[in-house]
């Protein structure tokens, strides 16, 4: 922020109970909590390091009651007492806090808000600019020109403007406003249904609080009659909500300087609480993290950075000289573009030691640009390099840089290491896992990001326009902070040679799979999907039209509102549920209930909404991204990004493109082979159920699958009262889902709505179902525990995903962390296993070369293109391979189909 607050007051009670309900529930080794307390460690420790204040307040609550009790016997009575683990660590906070050095106040008989106010006025009286930093609206009313608050978490800060404007009135009315409005929390008496709107609207239209009480009576409608009830109570509520200013405090702003911290105190409550990002700090280093693995000491930046600009042969031949003795080196590429298939290389980049790095420009084109060494002699000269197996070398996200060398006909290996999958395998949930983040959460290293240099929006420029000098030293951090990132993760992998072993057998290997995966594409057939759109804009108007006859008249489809005037105005609709806000909902959930009911409106609205959505998403962007050069679609493969270890994609998103409709279906018939060629999909057959058996040990999962039986199939008959081989493809999908939904946590209750059946019914199918296989069961509440123990779980391979709301005071966020904990072992480890198999597949098809190639991964699918006269040879080759992934106590089963479409090949 610019402007400079001298004098800070925090409200440090609305700090511990924000960190208690916000962040995860920690403790040390002696089981003390301690959450609470280090969020509100680091929270002051930023604030503090952002503003430098001259002096500052850190104001607590005092135990008991306040003066507004005596004016209310009911004030706060709502409020739930204080959780047993948060009040343990108000005392230890408090006595840290003093030991840092900064004033701390507890004054009886009133609430921090008082002291906060008091103290405001008293500076804004000397003219000192003040910042509150706080969550609670209530202190909106002490804004003023010397008075800022300012909402840690969010970052909003808020002057008399930003008052106005969040919250409708100026920060002089704002004590009428809460009055108006009440606060259920506090248990102070309102108006009743008086939100935020409409007591803006009274206080701009009458003046304030006694201007509304004087008019009530022109006050129309229900609200009118509730604001008449509430008169007696108004003066109280202002009363309650007025925060004092006049509090005998015997100290003034200027008293509140901070001392010299006792760093020896601190040191012994910085290791009592197990904080190692707090221990840094007293070292003059900046840490991060928690006590999970990766998340030691911070490693600091080097004191000084040697950055070279790399523009004769001289230099360059120095340059690889040192990487040639080096025995690892850092590298990156600068490109023209995100898309590996159109990106040109603008330079190079490379590091050796922390701090020493270079930056090789070959084709920066802006008017002015200084003279550069060939780009193609370069990539010559540095060939042999970067082909060597034996050079080892570490990036961040390698697989694009090996995509763009490709382009050049340099095919990278000796690929050791990459920091993105590092960080991810170390803990996939921690941060995200581009180098930025990285730097800022392990290295505390504020990098220079891409649109310090290149600009944002329209005006953005490409690499190759921009200033030599700046790119140069972008450049070079890219690959200096990379090989910190790897010098501060491969020691904690070793640590533990589970995450190691999947490191280096799983991830590493996948690098170049996927890059080689992502250059082949696939074929789309743009002609048959040109039709479909046609197909579908028709469709489309047709729903339009027999909507507006069941609705009377025309409307917009995509509003919300009017959607809503519709139902429950007009047609007179059940209300199934609400916003937020108090409005009837109209969401796609809401929708689904209403046609299950035989409302036919919201079923044409839901078949309009997908079939649009399949038109704009599919049969009209997939043929914007089909690549000119190659006639097929390249898509993105994300190894760093879903939490249990699958593969995502984006441009397009191949996880998504649908399969449970006709309509869906259809799109993958525009994914097509080479003349001469046909698709191949290899598919694990019920793999996360299988998995389910190993794990389980469940004696009749286990023979079921042993005697080869179809246990989707089994569900659906059972359900259906259906002979087994009466069973629809869709009807099995549907037990499926429900098989999922069971060992994943769903509820009776979402059983029932699912299937459509009553509550009662679904409740008799979860205990049957769990009383065939009460294994099942057992590995469930088993793993709960061990959840809450470990505070992680484990895939078959040693992957692991780390639940911080496992113990979360919030019971919501404890449930969904459980279910978690059930789901990640099973789907991770369906990942781990298609990993392993597309590592098999590879070997085979680089090995002896068949007419073969890997084209996509879906889900628990391999997609292959394959030349007529190798079918055979390849179905084989790659069931062995899918099916000798795993050793499970149950075999693991690949369905293979071909075709001369995707939607054929299954």
């Amino acid at each position: 922020m610019a402007t400079t607050y001298p004098f800070i007051l925090v409200d440090a009670s609305g700090y511990l109970f924000r960190a208690y309900h916000a962040l995860p529930k920690l403790t040390n080794s002696r089981g003390e909590p301690t959450g609470a307390l280090v969020g509100v460690l680091n929270m002051l420790r930023k604030l503090i390091d952002a503003h430098q204040p001259h002096y500052i307040g850190v104001v607590f609550d005092a135990a008991g009651t306040s003066f507004r009790n005596a004016l209310y016997a009911d004030y706060k009575a709502n409020r739930p007492p204080m959780p047993d683990d948060l009040r343990q660590q108000i005392q230890p906070l408090q006595d840290i806090i003093q030991a840092m050095g900064l004033p701390l106040l507890v004054v009886p008989d009133v609430e921090a808000d008082d002291v906060i106010g008091t103290l405001a006025s008293q500076a804004a009286a000397q003219g000192l600019a003040t910042l509150i930093s706080t969550g609670d609206k209530d202190m909106a009313q002490l804004v003023g020109e010397h008075v800022t608050l300012v909402n840690t978490m969010s970052e909003t800060v808020l002057d008399p403007d930003g008052v106005k404007e969040k919250f409708g009135v100026p920060p002089e009315r704002i004590v009428d406003y809460l009055s108006l409005m009440g606060d259920s929390v506090d248990n102070v008496p309102g108006v009743p249904k008086c939100g935020p709107k409409t007591a803006a609207k009274w206080i701009m239209e009458y003046g304030d609080l006694d201007g509304v009480i004087a008019n009530a009576d022109a006050v129309k409608g229900k609200v009118g009659e509730y604001l008449r009830a509430a008169l007696d109570q108004l003066p109280l509520a202002r009363q309650l909500t007025t925060i004092k200013r006049d509090v005998a405090l015997g100290l003034s702003p200027t008293d509140l300087q901070p001392s010299p911290p006792d760093v020896e105190t601190l040191r012994d409550w910085y290791q009592r609480i197990e904080s190692r990002r707090l221990l840094g700090t007293l070292d003059g280093s900046a840490v991060a993290g928690d006590a999970r693995p990766g998340a030691e000491a911070a490693t600091p930046a080097p004191a000084s950075a040697s950055y070279d600009l790399v523009v004769t042969q001289e230099a360059l031949e120095r340059w690889v000289a040192r990487l040639e003795s080096a025995d690892l080196f850092a590298f990156d590429t600068e490109t023209t573009d995100l898309d590996y298939m159109r990106a040109e290389l603008v330079g190079l980049s490379f590091a050796v030691e922390p701090g020493e790095a270079a930056y090789v420009p070959v084709a920066h084109s802006y008017p002015g640009a200084p003279r550069q060494l060939d780009r193609d002699a370069v990539l010559a000269h540095l060939k042999p390099l970067l082909e060597d197996p034996g050079r080892a070398k570490v990036g961040q996200n390698l697989k694009y840089d090996m995509s763009v060398l490709a382009r050049y006909a340099i095919e990278m290996r000796g690929i050791a290491h990459d920091t993105m999958l590092q960080s991810y395998v170390l803990d996939s949930t921690a941060t995200r896992h581009d180098m930025d983040s990285l730097a800022k959460k392990y290295l505390d290293y504020d990098t220079v990001h891409f649109e310090d240099v290149a600009g944002k929006g329209a005006k953005q420029l490409t690499f190759d326009q921009i200033d030599l000098d700046q790119a140069g030293h972008y450049a070079a951090e890219d690959a200096d902070v990379t090989l910190r990132l790897h010098r501060r993760f491969w020691p904690q992998l070793e640590a533990t040679p589970s995450l190691a072993a999947l490191y280096q057998h799983i991830e590493m290997p996948l690098v170049g799979i996927l890059s080689r995966m992502e250059r082949t594409g696939v074929r789309i057939d743009s002609q048959l999907l040109a039709q479909q759109s046609q197909e579908l804009a028709e469709r489309i108007l047709e729903l339009e039209g027999q909507a507006y006859e069941v609705a009377g008249h025309r409307f917009n489809m995509g509003s919300p509102k009017q959607i809503a005037a519709i139902f429950f105005e007009e047609l007179g609709l059940p209300v199934v549920a609400k916003t937020p806000k108090g409005a009837p909902s109209t969401s796609e959930d809401v929708l689904e209930q209403l046609a299950a009911q035989g409302h036919a409106l919201p079923d044409l609205i839901l078949q309009h909404r997908g079939l649009s959505k399949l038109k704009s998403t599919y049969t009209d962007k997939l043929r914007q991204m089909i690549n000119p050069e190659t006639g097929r679609v390249h898509t993105s493969y994300h190894q760093a990004v879903a939490a249990t270890g699958r593969l995502s994609s984006s441009d397009p998103n191949l996880q998504n493109i649908p399969i449970r409709t006709e309509e869906g279906r259809r799109i993958r018939r525009a994914f097509v082979a080479e003349p001469g060629h046909l698709l191949l999909a290899a598919d694990y057959s019920q793999i996360e159920l299988r998995i389910m058996a190993h794990l389980s040990g469940d004696a009749r999962l286990l023979d079921a699958f042993a005697t080869g039986q179809d246990i989707h199939r089994a569900t659906a008959a059972e359900i259906l009262g259906l002979r087994p081989e009466e069973v629809s493809s869709d009807q099995r999908r549907s037990a499926k889902a429900i098989n999922f939904g069971l060992i994943y946590g769903m509820s009776a209750f979402g059983l029932a709505r699912q299937l459509g059946i009553e509550r009662g019914e679904a409740q008799d199918y979860v205990e049957r179902y769990f009383q065939r296989y009460p294994g099942v069961k057992d590995f469930m509440e088993r793993t709960r525990g061990q959840a809450h123990d470990d505070k992680y779980v484990e895939t078959l391979f040693g992957r692991r995903l780390y639940l911080t709301d496992i113990d979360h005071s919030n019971q919501n966020r404890r449930a969904a962390a459980e279910r978690t904990a059930i789901n990640a072992p099973l789907q991770g480890t369906a990942a781990d296993i298609i990993k392993r198999a597309m590592i098999a597949v590879d070997q085979w098809l680089r090995e002896e070369r068949p007419q073969v190639r890997m084209i996509m991964q879906v889900h628990d699918e391999l997609v292959f293109e394959v030349a007529d006269g190798a079918l055979g040879e390849a179905s084989a080759r790659i069931r062995t391979a899918m099916e000798s992934a795993a050793e499970l106590a149950v075999p693991l089963i690949v369905d293979i189909g071909t075709g001369e479409n995707w939607d054929a090949a299954h």
